[in-house]
């Protein structure tokens, strides 16, 4: 790794646990309201971007920053830009839940080159940046390289998906029914796993796929390094990797077939 990018990645890691002493104590004790879309919001998401917004602004003024919370600032589909989802999973904060994470992204030209998915209420951090693989650390362990399971049919398959939105289960009026009941149905196991954490798990190799059929860009960028410098995949759920951030759906997985066939088994017929 560039010393230029291992400072960056060691940013981005700043921002996170930055974003963490924010969050923590307001664990548990936060109330939630709702935004304008529907989704729920404490003040939490709203201190954790704020602090890892007035870090970047100290070290690179000069950067875009693109945030759930306070959205953009500076064009941040060209040139350089931080993207930020303070709380990834308010949903499960809000109900004493562990399972939400920071992520932070630096994405170049619209292409995340470094990625942290930070999991404060259980001290663990996956994290990656282009050419230097993804790395796993829990606490104040070292950290360890790691890498996505190996391929295999989904009948052997362990998945998971966020939430039943945007499926056959549950759609609303303009949502894709993408077909989460026939996924379920074929999988040799699968369970419902937060947000950003199914993801994580997919590049330590504890999964081997997770879907989410309703993303945001924030929700994606962060993302993207982790998965595929473990060795895994990522598309669209209409398996596009191009304008991936901007897609609105994502599968990632530990590879081909494997993609491949939970892509035709979720199409709507």
């Amino acid at each position: 790794m560039s010393h230029a990018c291992a400072e960056l990645l060691a940013f981005a890691l700043e921002l996170a646990r930055a974003a963490g002493q924010v969050i923590l104590p307001l664990f548990r004790v936060a109330e939630a309201g709702t935004k304008a879309d529907g989704t729920e919001v404490t003040e939490a998401d709203r201190a954790a971007e704020a602090a890892m917004r007035r870090l970047i602004e100290q070290r690179f003024p000069d950067d875009a920053i693109l945030g759930e919370e306070f959205g953009a600032s500076g064009g941040w589909e060209t040139g350089r830009c931080w993207v930020l989802d303070p709380i990834d999973g308010t949903a499960s904060f809000t109900l004493g839940l562990p399972l939400f994470g920071t992520l932070v992204a630096l994405v170049e030209e619209g292409e995340p080159v470094v990625g942290v998915i930070h999991l404060p209420a259980m001290r663990e951090t996956v994290y990656a940046a282009r050419g230097a693989g993804c790395w796993f650390r829990h606490g104040d362990a070292d950290p360890v390289r790691v890498r996505v399971a190996a391929p295999v049919p989904l009948a052997q398959a362990v998945v998971s998906a966020t939430a039943a939105h945007s499926s056959d289960i549950q759609a609303l009026p303009g949502q894709t029914p993408y077909r989460l009941s026939e996924l379920i149905r074929r999988a040799r196991k699968f369970r419902f796993v937060g947000d950003c954490v199914q993801h994580a798990l997919v590049a330590r190799g504890k999964l081997h796929a997770a879907v989410d059929t309703l993303m945001s860009p924030w929700d994606i960028a962060a993302l993207v390094p982790c998965v595929e410098e473990a060795g895994g995949k990522l598309t669209t759920l209409g398996g596009e990797r191009r304008g991936l951030l901007t897609g609105g759906s994502l599968l990632s997985s530990s590879g081909s077939p494997l993609h491949e066939e939970v892509l035709d088994v979720l199409a709507p017929a």
